[in-house]
């Protein structure tokens, strides 16, 4: 730990200022929840039902004990170190400098994967046939908007949240109390298998993941001890709530076939349920969710490649502050392009996995960061961690064969780097 320390500190600026503590319990819920409850119910679906078949909400359900034990073990180290970095403290604090790296590295590379994912939702809801050609646009537009300081706030996030709240809520009338929903579709057949369920569960993680935002922003939170492992789990427990309702319905309608080979699942949803005066409203507020959290996104890579950047842990060009707007602009400026190539050379479901891995990699980090807190430290049930850390890793390798080799070599490229950058260092000190 006292490397851990070391590095990222001595690295860092000197006199760097504070961030104001201004978020209470309801920000920081409606900020877990404008990060969980975007675009991911609206894309992840398909795939999800493509690998699980019937066994869709069992997946589902799986999704979501693994992200209550990695949100549990985030929550108690949030509480702990009340820093901006996320994970990207907790293991540098607990686990030791390179696993703090490594843990930044699998954000960075997973949520770059996001950006993509949610570039190709705005894309296959606002216009099918150009799909790839949206999502390029939105991506540099909202590249050109951050390079101009544009930030989130709490309010806008209460915005949206309550817009795609309406629309799903929308979605689940629709179908439910359509002629079209069967109770047969909510069955499980003999379809099912165990690989299947892992990999539906890995795809629908995705859909979860953002609670860490309420993590990252602790420097941010009024009483962070108190009010992040409250908010915490209770988002998460809405957004649960909530895509469990909606995949019911959507099932009940399209059944695993028809649902696994759409790419706009809710819109196929409330046409199927004989409501297509809908659709234009579900792609509406599918292409908003998408468009938040691509914008959170980019927003939240491009902080955490800069802080690493400051460490020397990435190039250091990217550690500039623009003179005038005050943001990352280096940072923003590579993310956005390599998000651009990206979203113009891999499909939605390639995006998820791959993005998922790099998630559950970070989230591995965070629960063996939690095993080692001390009970008065806040450690959770050592269950917690185990389940998280054992969730993690067999939803990981259980994500499509592309994923997970591609995963792994750009993890093995991070350590790679890591160790070139340790020999260098430690030469130029001798």
């Amino acid at each position: 730990m006292a490397e851990g320390r070391e590095m990222g500190t001595d690295e860092g600026p000197a006199g760097a200022s504070e961030l104001q503590r201004r978020l209470g319990l309801n920000d920081a819920v409606m900020i877990g929840l404008g990060s969980m409850i975007g675009a991911g119910i609206f894309a992840a679906l398909g795939p999800a039902a493509g690998a699980a078949g019937s066994g869709l909400l069992p997946a589902l359900a799986l999704a979501a004990v693994v992200a209550y034990c990695n949100a549990t073990s985030s929550a108690r180290l949030a509480a702990r170190y009340p820093m901006s970095g996320g994970t990207y403290v907790y293991g540098r604090e607990r686990l030791g400098a390179f696993w703090g790296y490594l843990a930044g590295w699998a954000f960075v590379v997973g949520k770059t994967a996001s950006c993509a994912a949610m570039a190709l939702t705005v894309g296959s809801y606002v216009w099918p046939g150009q799909t790839h050609a949206i999502a390029v646009g939105a991506v540099v537009a909202l590249t050109a908007l951050n390079y101009t300081g544009v930030q989130k706030s709490a309010w806008l996030t209460r915005v949206i949240v309550v817009i795609v709240l309406a629309v799903l809520a929308a979605v689940v009338t629709a179908c439910l109390t359509s002629d079209s929903a069967l109770a047969v579709h909510l069955g499980i057949g003999t379809d099912v298998t165990a690989g299947g369920t892992l990999q539906a569960a890995g795809l629908l993680f995705f859909a979860f993941a953002g609670y860490a935002r309420i993590a990252t922003l602790g420097e941010e939170v009024r009483d962070p001890a108190r009010t992040i492992p409250r908010a915490i789990p209770l988002a998460l427990a809405i957004t649960l709530a909530v895509y469990a309702t909606v995949a019911v319905g959507v099932l009940a309608v399209l059944g695993p076939d028809r649902l696994a080979g759409t790419a706009a699942p809710l819109a196929a949803a409330v046409r199927a349920a004989g409501v297509a005066g809908l659709v234009p409203a579900v792609r509406a507020g599918a292409a908003l969710a998408a468009l938040g959290s691509l914008l959170a996104l980019i927003l939240g890579v491009s902080r955490t490649a800069y802080a690493m950047a400051r460490d020397r842990h990435l190039p250091h060009v990217l550690a500039a502050v623009h003179p005038r707007f005050q943001v990352p602009h280096r940072a923003e400026l590579a993310v956005g392009g390599v998000v651009v190539v990206l979203a113009a050379a891999t499909d939605v479901r390639g995006a998820i996995g791959f993005s998922s891995f790099g998630v559950l990699a970070y989230y591995a980090i965070a629960n063996v960061a939690a095993w080692t807190l001390a009970a008065d430290e806040g450690r959770p049930p050592l269950l917690i961690p185990v389940l998280g850390l054992t969730g993690c890793a067999a939803l990981a390798f259980a994500l499509p064969p592309t994923a997970v080799v591609s995963g792994t070599i750009v993890l093995a490229l991070g350590a790679g780097l890591y160790g070139v950058r340790k020999t260098r260092a430690g030469g130029q000190g001798r």
